[in-house]
Order: structure tokens, then C-alpha cells, then sequence
């Protein structure tokens, strides 16, 4: 997903991390273009794994994404199976100016030997390749062999299934699991609440946007702000609205987004937050503490935590915890897909299969998961744990991290991710987001009234896709 910066540390930070929502994992740098990472592969270590490219011949495979993230994991799949005969060309072509989705359909559509094999696609346009206009280019993982007995096995996100799917069919799959919590500063809970313990705090909060206010009116009595800009409630109040922007082919407002207008009015009019726009350096001051007002917490998933809060909090380490958000609901994600003339040669399509299988349902010990999870990708290092697509792999992986004192942060994160819905996304969502968003700051700011704000949405809408409102 894009999002605009304020400083270059920031732009730099955001490349490398936000567009694939993940990473810190895998070791190496990646570079725009086209690279190849020779090797070989043999079966998965999971019994349900497809089997493996065992013809003579090397199969290539062309693999593309919008970071490094994907490709580096091919080394360590090459290195868990020595036997295999399998090598990667891959191609990566970074989002930045748009330039990564141009390029994959031109690939796309041209088809042939040099066709994306496997391929990237981010939250921000998974619907697009998924479900939308170019979603037949996209095998369906059945006819790969990844059976939905796999998916349930693996306890995958259900939000993560509907996504990935078309008609029923899934086409599409993430190694990383995007659900949303509520990430908080003890300290502040301690003094405003009388506890920090997670349980405690998520009754504190919620359920429901009421309960969130109350509190906030609580934290703002000791002198404290409940969230650091209207931003960071969008995202849950996004992602848990009953129907998504398009309905029927016309703009759809569902009560819950409309309600942000309220919402987000009531933060700025109480004080309740610092008024900042999230991916600027105001945003980040807050999570170090050092703002116009101390900051009691974020929404996010656990790449927030990781790739975002671990570099900005400073001296408040440890004085984090995560709890249950007010409602449940997902950030980001990479899901990955095959183009659909794999399946017509026999030796690539157990060679990609394996691989696709391996990084996206192995809940196996030497699963790309459980790497993920426990951050042990590089061997004799220990890396960032993460929360990964596969439930079991998470409920068996130590999810204790520093930044958050030590608390086991899948305890949060599995149930989070059980919470999240999938069903209310467009393949429009990036662009619509932004309209909105600037409107309901036009209208929290007092320059425009909520029916104006509402209407001019309306109108940018249809100026800009070309879709009429309900």
C-alpha cells in the first residue's frame, strides 16, 4: 500500500518495508529489474505438500514482485531442498509512481516463456488480480494441487480465503496474516485505568466505538490522547464495514465509513488525539512519547510493530502492549498468485506448486512459516518474529518481543486475524481511501460541512473512476 511521507528517512522506510507489509526476515537486498537465483528443489517436508519437479530438465520459474521480500525467500527455499531442480528468474519492480502494476499486466497479457509464473500482489490492489480485471490470468490453486483440506489444515485467516478467491475458487494466498490489535502504552494504562494487563485493557476500550470514547475521555482527563491522528481508527472502521465502496457498479457509502465522519470530528473537537496524519514525522514523535501530548496508542497489525513502532519508540521500549481492537479488521498483506498456464506443463506446475505451497500452507517445521513466525529465516540468527498465515504455526511459535515487554504477541494476533473480514473490498479501494479521507479533513478542519464534504466525494469519484453514486 502507498502512503505519503513527510521526510526521506520515512520515504526509505516505507519502501522497504510497507509494500509488502512484512519483511526484516530475509537478509539480502533486492534490486529493480530482473535477476536469477539458480538452483534446485525437492518436495516439501509437509505430507500434503505437491510433489516436486523431479524431471530431469531444470525448471525455470519467473517470479514477480514489488520488493525483495519474495525473491529472498527462494534462497532459503533452495537451501531447505538441495534435491530439487528448480531455479529463479525473478523480476522485481517496485510500486513506487505506480510502476509495478503497468508492467505485471503488460507481462500478463503478452504471455509465453517470459509470462510471471508466480506474481506479487499487495492490499492495496490483491482485488484486481483476485476477483477483478485481471483475475483470469490467475490459476486457481486446485488446479495446482493446494486443496482447500490444505487451507483448513494450515488454519488459515478466513479474511485472507475470501480475498484470494473468485466464484469460490482460491487463486490467492499470503505467508503473513494482517490482522489487526490495539497497541498501547502501559505506562499511560497504569496511571489512567489502574492496569495495563491486556484483557483488562480490551474491555477498557471496547467492544464498540462507544466504549472506545469513553475511555478516551478517561485518558484525556489525565492528559493524554487516546490515538495520534483520525488515521489511525480509519483502518479498523474500513475494514469492518458491512458492504465495501462499490455496490451494484455505483458508490455505496456503508453507515460505519459514513460514521467516520463523526467519529473523527469527535477526536479533533475533545482533543482526543494530536491531530497528525499517520506516515509523517508527527506520527512517528508519538510513538516515541515526545508530541504535543503523550499518546495512549495505534491500530496495526504486527508488521506496525515491528517494521514501523521498532524504530521510533525510542526509550519507550518495552512500555508496550497489544490487546483487542474495538472491532476487528486487517491492514496490508502480500498474497500470492500463478498464472494459469502453469498448470499446462506438468514439470512447472509441481515445481511452482511446491514452492507456492512451501511459503503459503507448509505449517511444518521447516515451512517458510514457521521461519517467518519465529524469526529464525537466517540459521544462527535470531530475526523479527511476525505473525504468519498459518494459525497452528502461530499457536506453536514463541511470539515474545521486546518492544512489547516481553508479551507473547500472537496471544492477540491469532485471534485478530480470526476477526478480520474480507468481504468489503474493491478493486477501487486505493483510490476511493484517499478521496475520502481528504474530505473527511476537510470537514473535521471546518471547511466544509459534512453534506458538502459528502457531496464533493461523491463528485471526485465520478470525475476520477467514472462511478455514479447509489
Amino acid at each position: 500500500m502507498k502512503r505519503f511521507l513527510s521526510a526521506s528517512t520515512a520515504f526509505v522506510l516505507l519502501a522497504s518495508v510497507l509494500a509488502a507489509c512484512g519483511g526484516g526476515n530475509s537478509g539480502s537486498s533486492g534490486s529493480a529489474g530482473a535477476s536469477s537465483s539458480p538452483g534446485s528443489s525437492s518436495p516439501s517436508s509437509s505430507s500434503e505438500a505437491p510433489a516436486g519437479n523431479n524431471s530431469k530438465e531444470k525448471v525455470t520459474i519467473n517470479l514477480w514482485s514489488f520488493t525483495d521480500e519474495i525473491p529472498n525467500m527462494t534462497t532459503k527455499y533452495l537451501a531447505t531442498h538441495p534435491d530439487a531442480n528448480v531455479e529463479f528468474k525473478t523480476t522485481i519492480i517496485a510500486t513506487t509512481d505506480g510502476a509495478y502494476q503497468p508492467a505485471l499486466d503488460q507481462a500478463l497479457a503478452a504471455g509465453g516463456k517470459d509470462a510471471p509464473d508466480i506474481y506479487a500482489a499487495e492490499a492495496a490492489f490483491i482485488l484486481k488480480y483476485a476477483q477483478g480485471d485481471a483475475s483470469d490470468y490467475a490459476a486457481n490453486y486446485a488446479d495446482l494441487g493446494l486443496t482447500d483440506d490444505m487451507v483448513k489444515n494450515a488454519g488459515i485467516a478466513q479474511y485472507s480465503v475470501d480475498i484470494g478467491s473468485k466464484d469460490g475458487q482460491l487463486k490467492a494466498l499470503g505467508y503473513q496474516a494482517t490482522g489487526g490489535a490495539f497497541i498501547y502504552r502501559r505506562s499511560l494504562a497504569k496511571d489512567t485505568f489502574g492496569t495495563d494487563d491486556p484483557t483488562s485493557i480490551k474491555n477498557e476500550i471496547g467492544p464498540g466505538w462507544d466504549k472506545f470514547f469513553e475511555a478516551a475521555a478517561k485518558l484525556k482527563a489525565k492528559g493524554y490522547g487516546i490515538v495520534s491522528g483520525d488515521g489511525d481508527i480509519w483502518h479498523p472502521i474500513e475494514n469492518s464495514s458491512d458492504k465495501g465502496w462499490i455496490v451494484d457498479g455505483k458508490l455505496h457509502i456503508d453507515p460505519k465509513r459514513e460514521q467516520f465522519l463523526d467519529l473523527s470530528k469527535k477526536l479533533k473537537d475533545n482533543g482526543y488525539h494530536n491531530d497528525t496524519q499517520d506516515w509523517t514525522e508527527a506520527w512517528y514523535a508519538d510513538m516515541s512519547g515526545s508530541g504535543k501530548q503523550p499518546i495512549f496508542g495505534f491500530f496495526g497489525p504486527a508488521w506496525l510493530i515491528n517494521y514501523v513502532m521498532n524504530g521510533q519508540v525510542k526509550d519507550t521500549i518495552g512500555d508496550w502492549a497489544v490487546t483487542e481492537p474495538p472491532t476487528g479488521f486487517f491492514w496490508g498483506g502480500t498474497w500470492l498468485l500463478t498464472h494459469k498456464d502453469v498448470a499446462k506443463d506438468e514439470a512447472k506446475k509441481a515445481a511452482v506448486a511446491d514452492f507456492v505451497h512451501w511459503v503459503t500452507l507448509d505449517s511444518s517445521d521447516t515451512g517458510l512459516q514457521t521461519y517467518w513466525a519465529n524469526g529464525t529465516m537466517k540459521e544462527g540468527e535470531q530475526g523479527t518474529k511476525d505473525s504468519v498465515a498459518s494459525s497452528v504455526v502461530m499457536s506453536n511459535a514463541n511470539g515474545q518481543i521486546d518492544l512489547l515487554g516481553g508479551q507473547n504477541m500472537f496471544d492477540v494476533f491469532v485471534p485478530a486475524n480470526a476477526n478480520a473480514s474480507g468481504k468489503n473490498l474493491t478493486q477501487f479501494d486505493e483510490s476511493i481511501n484517499s478521496l475520502w479521507r481528504d474530505q473527511v479533513r476537510e470537514y473535521t478542519a471546518g471547511n466544509k460541512s459534512r453534506d458538502k464534504a459528502i457531496a464533493d466525494f461523491k463528485q471526485q469519484v465520478k470525475d476520477t473512476l467514472d462511478i455514479a453514486s447509489e
